[in-house]
């Protein structure tokens, strides 16, 4: 059996996030919720995530589970929202306190759980979870970042940031814990396959020359015609993707988003105050 899938594009964030639901039960899944957040006036809000709601809502669907494909470095999770909304559960791979132990001196972030606790599921690599009558399997695909998964259920496979549409290409794997080699080895997984598997991206950019956002394909289309992959060998993309890696900006949120997914989208505790602070560090160049 295969899902029910509505996509919700957030355009601040080239961001898509999904609600998956099976049809007959209504038991559903949120995969990658964006939280609503203005870095200049440093306020959030949850119009994203309650249009997500509402959708399920309208359908008569039960939001049972909220999917992270990884720690995200350009949006703000949402999970909280729909875990304070629904009872949802939040799950992400479980290699997440690798990321943790990265992050978590940088932004002394010592109130994070140490055996990556702060979400409530930690998948392995080849789990299964029920949603309703449909089963959803986790697939362990790091290289962008040591903790990213993908969950497939039916014919629908949900890819996170490793893959982009063909004419656009792959993942970054420069921050801390990416892995060009890896990357292309998680991808070759994915490209193996049945052909017409269809693949969900976790963002668009608009390839040169293309007028709408899209964030569906299949195996097929990216073994014949991904820009990064195609023709190449393991040595060759990683010699392409590090290279391309050295010249791309940081993400805006970078510092924020970080700080907040790796607590599973709730902010650091607030100061006697009463207001949470995210923390920036600033290095001085010579």
């Amino acid at each position: 059996m295969n899902p029910i899938i509505e996509a919700f594009f957030n355009e601040p964030t080239n961001t898509v996030s999904y609600l998956v639901a099976d049809p007959a039960s209504g038991a559903a899944a949120v995969i990658d919720p964006v939280l609503d957040y203005d870095p200049a006036e440093g306020t959030v809000d949850t119009s994203s995530a309650e249009a997500v709601l509402a959708r399920a809502a309208e359908r008569g669907w039960t939001i049972e589970l909220v999917l992270e494909t990884h720690a995200h470095a350009d949006h703000l999770s949402a999970a909280p929202f729909f875990k304070g909304k629904t009872g949802a559960r939040i799950g992400i791979g479980e290699q997440i306190p690798t990321v943790q132990k990265v992050f978590r001196p940088m932004f002394e972030a010592d109130d994070i759980k140490r055996d990556g606790g702060d979400f409530d599921l930690l998948f392995e690599d080849g789990e299964r979870i029920a949603l309703g009558a449909l089963s959803i399997e986790v697939m362990a695909t790091p290289g962008h970042t040591a903790a990213d998964v993908s969950y497939q259920i039916g014919d629908a496979l949900f890819v996170g940031d490793s893959l982009f549409m063909p004419d656009y290409g792959t993942a970054r794997t420069d921050f801390p814990g990416g892995d060009a080699h890896l990357l292309y080895r998680s991808i070759q997984r994915i490209l193996a396959l049945p052909d017409a598997t269809r693949l969900f991206t976790c963002h668009d950019y608009k390839a040169p020359g293309r007028d709408e956002f899209r964030w569906e394909t299949t195996v097929a289309e990216q073994r014949a015609g991904n820009v990064h992959l195609a023709g190449k060998s393991e040595d060759e993309f990683v010699a392409m993707r590090e290279a391309r890696d050295a010249t791309l900006a940081t993400p805006k949120l970078l510092l924020p988003a970080i700080q907040v997914n790796i607590r599973a989208g709730r902010f650091p505790p607030a100061e006697a105050n009463g207001v949470s602070y995210l923390r920036i560090p600033v290095r001085v160049r010579g």
